[in-house]
């Protein structure tokens, strides 16, 4: 890891406010209107180290308050410096100064979201650019100047290929969701964005999760970087209430709609493990009478945002999502997340869960759990060091006899040789390449492949250039992208 600096606060400090951080008074203005009054654990921390000007090494669950903990100070620095104090309008001219990279298109939209909301009293102003939308207006928006820029990798790449962004003026790196990117393939991409950056710039590495590759990746990145660890890595937010319900495979449908009727959930985020089992909950749901819709990387960018927002407004009754969304979905007060399939990474159950219990709020996550995943709970009970109370549902007791199949054997669908492997990945045995996006352009997104290699070796390019699309077997830089429908979306 980099040597790093002791900048641990007092968290037992009384009466702690956003303006005793140093924040000014327009930023402190913009967070009381959205209701907040108390910084979180991760803002009491982050926010003076940013403030500092040095590099940051973050350990932060999700939903602990930690895209305001960079948003916020960020948006201090670039105010109330030399060049921030000159600004007379937000619309004036002027160069890119900070930079804030995501995994998804959901989580870029929700950052730089933030980013105006809390900077609505300041000069600045800001953009954000993903895959899946035309990259014209995006042209525009940046010929015509943005202060910080919230993107995409692979978009992001677009854009320098065709010289339409300027990043030598960068003064700020973030890396949000550092892990999930890893996870995503974009280390090529991310290496390719800071070799054209200017070396002198402050650095911030946001992650939930502290693997292997991330200490690489930090130790590469951050100078000297202040380190802050606000919960036990990979543990899960104390405040959700979890459960298992064992059920038997072909009941889980059945389960889901009793669960929602009998207790009458009014906003359910559901996981499925593949596009395809996405697409059929939806219809089954449907013709129980419970409103439904799915977000997944074959959905048009409109077709996510749309479903995404019917949900956030409580219009839509249950969300079914697979993992492109376990990061990318920010609601306050959702109270039900079910893991319809038990993800095949275990650290995805943390990201599934963590999107309800968000800032201090209480929630429940649901599991159905059946025979052919007894390993993959094993997995994800070890990870999180508990063991999870299991509740058996009076009329869908599951049979005692039944037998484990391999889960690559069933939810066959379209992108997926017999729906095997990880959604966006590969499966943990090494199996037969399927064939990728191909030749479609980056912003259009094709179609992943199908069973790859071992894990890094899987999954097909999922749209791309030629040199993402192409078959099952491309490198680790390829693969997984399908999952959010190509590259950088």
């Amino acid at each position: 890891m980099p040597q790093t600096k002791n900048t641990r606060l007092n968290l037992h400090k009384v009466n702690m406010s956003f303006s005793s951080l140093g924040l000014s008074e327009a930023l402190v203005r913009a967070v009381a209107e959205t209701g907040y009054t108390t910084p979180t654990p991760i803002q009491q921390q982050a926010i003076p180290a940013v403030l500092n000007g040095g590099d940051l090494l973050a350990g932060a669950q999700t939903g602990t308050g930690k895209t305001a903990g960079f948003t916020l100070p960020l948006l201090h620095r670039l105010s109330t410096d030399a060049v921030g104090a000159k600004l007379t309008s937000n619309k004036s001219p002027r160069a890119v100064r900070a930079l804030i990279l995501t995994p998804t298109r959901e989580l870029a939209a929700q950052v730089e979201e933030s980013v105006r909301v809390y900077g609505k009293y300041t000069q600045l102003n800001s953009a954000v650019i993903f895959g899946g939308v035309g990259i014209n207006p995006q042209i525009k928006q940046l010929k015509h100047g943005v202060d910080i820029l919230v993107a995409t990798p692979g978009r992001l790449l677009d854009h320098m290929e065709q010289g339409t962004v300027d990043l030598t003026k960068i003064e700020i790196l973030v890396l949000d969701e550092a892990d999930r990117m890893l996870d995503m393939g974009f280390i090529r991409d991310i290496r390719k964005v800071l070799a054209k950056l200017p070396p002198k710039r402050q650095n911030l590495l946001f992650s939930a999760t502290f693997s292997d590759e991330i200490k690489a990746l930090a130790d590469g990145l951050l100078d000297k970087p202040a380190t802050i660890e606000v919960a036990r890595r990979n543990s899960t937010v104390e405040v959700i209430a979890q459960k298992i319900h064992p059920v038997d495979r072909d009941k889980k449908h059945p389960m889901l709609a009793h669960l929602i009727k009998s207790n009458n959930w009014h906003q359910v985020l559901v996981f499925t493990r593949t596009k395809h089992g996405a697409n059929k909950l939806v219809e089954q749901l449907e013709k129980d009478g419970i409103g439904a819709m799915a977000i997944h990387g074959n959905k048009s960018q409109s077709a996510r945002t749309k479903a995404l927002s019917e949900f956030k407004d409580n219009k839509l009754q249950v969300l079914v999502a697979t993992d492109i969304a376990a990061r990318g979905i920010d609601i306050d007060q959702l109270p039900h997340v079910v893991n319809y399939d038990l993800p095949n990474v275990p650290e995805d159950y943390v990201h599934r869960i963590g999107r309800t219990g968000r800032a201090g709020a209480t929630g429940e996550a649901v599991s159905l759990v059946c025979v052919d995943e007894h390993d993959m709970l094993k997995d994800i009970e070890k990870l999180i060091k508990q063991t999870l109370p299991r509740d058996v549902i009076p009329g869908f007791e599951p049979d005692p006899s039944a037998r484990a199949q391999p889960i690559q054997l069933r939810s066959g669908g379209p992108g997926h040789r017999n729906g095997g492997g990880r959604q966006g990945g590969a499966p943990r045995k090494p199996g037969t390449g399927g064939t990728g996006g191909g030749n479609k352009p980056r912003s259009a997104g094709g179609n992943g492949g199908g069973n790859g290699g071992p894990r890094g070796n899987g999954g097909g390019g999922g749209g791309g250039a030629p040199r993402n699309g192409g078959n099952g077997n491309a490198p680790r830089a390829a693969a997984s992208q399908h999952r959010s429908g190509g590259r950088g979306r």
